[in-house]
């Protein structure tokens, strides 16, 4: 129960495009060489979005795997705005990562477990997996976590390799985009289980193995361009807020902490890979900061959308 109601928040929060304008400024250092304020606009030859997490970026690789409804998106109400039926995606229409790829003029990225598609790995692949953490103790035997997420994209490289040769294929790697949104369900599955990892390690010491799994594996292929999303309010999430019932429905501050903590370690973290590993880029999306605003202020962010035409 408190996993649904989890999920069904995340489908909520990415429905409306126009949240997105300060994460489209955002990627413009990313996928073009220059942008200015008043106008961004991408020349040159396509890069490819390469996607990992869970289900704020999941495009519908849940589906195929064998795990609950819990982590799978593919019944409605989801999809009736946008796609007009359930692709798996955990909204009621498009990711951010649908809106990247659109901005960035490439087809939506399909889903690695997608079957009887011809892949163009070369656009990009989506290997993001709904309730999945960066840690495989995290929702296990349920979920595509990171580290298969991580092998997956191998897979991927060596394909490239194949079609594309040695060389172009290191090009391709070197200009491609990678969106990184994981962490979430590292922390809030310590509240919705009878887990006890936690209680071997502190704080800091657990926010830093969830960090700790984020770029090195892609760096060491040839990804050079990072985007991040960081994390929510964790606490205030329905699915968190029911656990102690006596605050009255009232936000679970040990885990919007454990968010905080990571959200720091985070940042932290890319500055030093910037001076530390030669070419690293990187975005990083405040969507902490953004949701605590549309949750302040929820008037300014409606979204309004034509059922006939799709989202507005």
């Amino acid at each position: 129960m408190h996993k649904t109601m989890v999920r069904n928040l995340a489908m909520a929060r990415l429905s409306s495009s126009s949240s997105f304008s300060f994460l489209f400024f955002t990627f413009c250092i990313l996928f073009i060489p220059s942008c200015s304020l008043g106008e961004c606009q991408r020349v040159g030859k396509h890069v490819a979005l390469y996607v990992f997490g869970d289900s704020f970026l999941d495009s519908g690789n849940n589906n195929y795997i064998n795990t609950t409804t819990l982590d799978q998106a593919n019944f409605r109400p989801y999809g009736e705005t946008f796609f007009k039926f359930p692709t798996g995606r955990f909204s009621d229409g498009r990711l951010v990562s649908d809106f990247i790829a659109e901005y960035a003029k490439l087809p939506l990225i399909s889903p690695f477990l997608e079957p009887g598609v011809k892949k163009k790995y070369d656009d990009g692949v989506n290997f993001a997996s709904a309730g999945a953490g960066s840690l495989s103790q995290t929702f296990q035997g349920q979920v595509i976590n990171l580290c298969t997420q991580l092998r997956y994209y191998n897979k991927v490289v060596g394909l490239l390799r194949q079609k594309l040769g040695t060389e172009e294929a290191k090009k391709t790697l070197s200009s491609a985009v990678y969106l990184f949104g994981v962490g979430t369900n590292d922390y809030i599955s310590l509240f919705l289980t009878n887990s006890t990892f936690l209680n071997s390690f502190s704080n800091s010491q657990y926010v830093g193995m969830v960090i700790g799994n984020l770029t090195m594996e892609v760096y060491k292929k040839g990804g050079r361009k990072f985007g991040f999303l960081n994390l929510g309010p964790l606490g205030c999430l329905p699915g968190i807020r029911i656990i102690k019932p006596e605050d009255n429905g009232g936000c679970l501050e040990e885990a919007s902490q454990l968010a905080n903590l990571h959200n720091e370690a985070l940042s932290k973290l890319l500055s030093q890979l910037v001076n530390q590993l030669k070419g690293f880029k990187y975005a990083l999306y405040d969507f902490n900061s953004n949701l605590r605003l549309k949750m302040n202020h929820p008037s300014k962010y409606e979204c309004h959308v034509n059922n006939k035409d799709g989202e507005k």
